[in-house]
C-alpha cells in the first residue's frame, strides 16, 4: 500500500471509537432499534467502523428509497430465516412508511422465492432419478 494510503487508513482508524459510537447512534435512528450483533461487534472498533460503514452504504443505496431498501432487507431476512432480522426490518420498514400490506406482500414474495428454491432442486433430483418421458415409464435411473 502506498504511504499516503496507509496514512489515510491509519488516520481514519485513529477515530474508530468515535466513528463506531456514531454508527451505533445512526443505526438506532435509522432502524428504530438496535440489532443485537452490533454492540457485540463494536468491541473491535477498527473492524466495526470499517465494516459498518460499508454496510450502511449497502443498506441505504442511492437508487432505492429507505422504504424500498427496508422491504428488500426484510425479504432477504425472511428468505434466510433470520427471525430477529425480520423483526428489525419489519419495524424499520414501517418507520420508513411501508404499510402493513406492503410488508405482508414482501414476506409473501420472499416465501414464494424460498418455495421455488426448494422445488427447483428437489424436482431436478426427482427428474434425474425418474426422467420425464412420453412412454409412461416410472423406473428410476
Amino acid at each position: 500500500m502506498k504511504n499516503e494510503n496507509q496514512k489515510a487508513r491509519d488516520d481514519f482508524l485513529s477515530h474508530a471509537d468515535a466513528i463506531s459510537d456514531d454508527i451505533l447512534a445512526d443505526t438506532r435512528e435509522m432502524l428504530g432499534s438496535m440489532p443485537f450483533i452490533l454492540p457485540v461487534l463494536r468491541e473491535r472498533p477498527a473492524y466495526f467502523a470499517l465494516s459498518s460503514l460499508a454496510d450502511e452504504m449497502v443498506c441505504r443505496p442511492k437508487h432505492l428509497s429507505p422504504k424500498i431498501a427496508e422491504l428488500v432487507a426484510l425479504a432477504a431476512a425472511a428468505g434466510t430465516g433470520a427471525e430477529f432480522c425480520m423483526k428489525v426490518h419489519i419495524h424499520a420498514a414501517a418507520k420508513e412508511g411501508a404499510s402493513r400490506d406492503e410488508i405482508y406482500d414482501t414476506i409473501m414474495i420472499a416465501a414464494l422465492v424460498g418455495k421455488t428454491r426448494v422445488l427447483a432442486s428437489a424436482l431436478r433430483e426427482l427428474c434425474d432419478a425418474y426422467p420425464l418421458d412420453t412412454t409412461g415409464s416410472q423406473v428410476p435411473r
